[in-house]
């Protein structure tokens, strides 16, 4: 299907953009980029301990920019977000990263999902109508919402109605509903589903964080599924070069009644690696061997991923560029830095 867009350059430097979740892991790879190509950037995040804040405080603290402002703000507090940001004028696109991650937490704390996912993300759309400038709303879905698909590799054309967790549930209702959106009040928007992002300034949650850590320190890693996982993993790197390419092509509104300026495509690295290679190619970069212990299937969690990225290719040019066996030593000198 031929996908129409407005022309490159269309969201050109100087514009201001807010992203949300900027002290977050991409948010804060995303607001240096933005920051770096001349952009004002209006950042948003509550700031949270869902892990340790002191990480998310270093991120901060690493953004360095007059042009970049912050607001210590959770998107689901509608009086706050409107009284901090509705006059914002001159906002021309809005990269919305803030959610509660992680599937396993989600048994523990459903309530912290809907909060954030869906009653934040219909926040910041109403926010979004506000902006008259406003030429594109991007925002994060995740590889999550295929569910139990079997079919390799996901596509975008896959049926996604069947999730196993909660947080792919919340985060296929944020898609649904920017569709409606898009078509009631003809706002641009592109969902992107990140495929198990890793790198520099990661997320102590995730397991390369993890896997690194005991390594290191001589205790035991866990892999479920008895080791039999596959995940597509994804520098950080690539996933920001995706995130401003989709940001610079707003679908173009093709009218009412003829369709909605609405988009979803995957950004992955199109490579599912086992899970003991990557094993290996960490053990490498750390120098030292894993003590596994082999563990079942977690509730909520897939034993693979995998992402087709023809289209993300074909209509922003999408190429990454950085496997594990470069982007993991990156991620392990970048941990022994920031911990000594």
């Amino acid at each position: 299907m031929q996908i129409d867009f407005l022309p490159q350059g269309a969201l050109c430097a100087g514009m201001t953009i807010i992203v949300t979740g900027a002290a977050g892991f991409v948010g804060f790879h995303v607001t240096q980029a933005l920051l770096a190509r001349g952009e004002r950037v209006i950042g948003v995040d509550v700031v949270n301990d869902y892990y340790d804040p002191r990480l998310k405080e270093a991120r901060l603290a690493q953004i360095k920019s007059d042009r970049f402002t912050f607001h210590r703000l959770n998107i689901a507090d509608r009086e706050g977000m409107f009284k901090a940001l509705a006059q914002e004028s001159d906002v021309t696109g809005i990269i919305h990263l803030a959610a509660q991650a992680g599937v396993r937490y989600s048994l523990q704390n459903p309530y912290a999902y809907i909060e954030a996912n869906v009653m934040g993300h219909v926040v910041m759309l109403e926010l979004a109508r506000q902006y008259k400038n406003l030429k594109h709303f991007v925002y994060a879905s995740s590889s999550s919402v295929y569910g139990g698909n079997t079919k390799m590799p996901f596509a975008i054309e896959d049926n996604v109605d069947h999730p196993v967790s909660l947080y792919a549930a919340t985060k296929r209702t944020d898609e649904l509903i920017s569709h409606t959106y898009a078509h009631l009040y003809r706002l641009p928007q592109t969902g992107l589903r990140f495929f198990t992002v890793y790198g520099p300034w990661g997320r102590p949650d995730m397991a390369y964080f993890s896997f690194t850590k005991n390594i290191i320190e001589g205790k035991t890693i866990q892999l479920f599924n008895n080791g039999v996982m596959q995940r597509d993993f994804t520098y950080i790197d690539d996933i920001v070069a995706g995130i401003l390419g989709v940001l610079d092509h707003p679908p173009v509104d093709p009218g009412l009644g003829v369709g909605v300026p609405a988009r979803v495509y995957n950004l992955g690295n199109c490579n599912s690696e086992p899970l003991g290679r990557f094993v290996e190619v960490l053990e490498a970069a750390i120098g030292k061997k894993a003590i596994i212990e082999y563990a079942p299937m977690q509730a909520g969690d897939v034993p693979a991923t995998y992402a087709d990225i023809e289209a993300s290719r074909r209509d922003f040019g999408f190429e990454p560029r950085v496997g594990i066996e470069e982007g993991l030593p990156r991620f392990v000198a970048w941990y022994r830095q920031h911990y000594n």
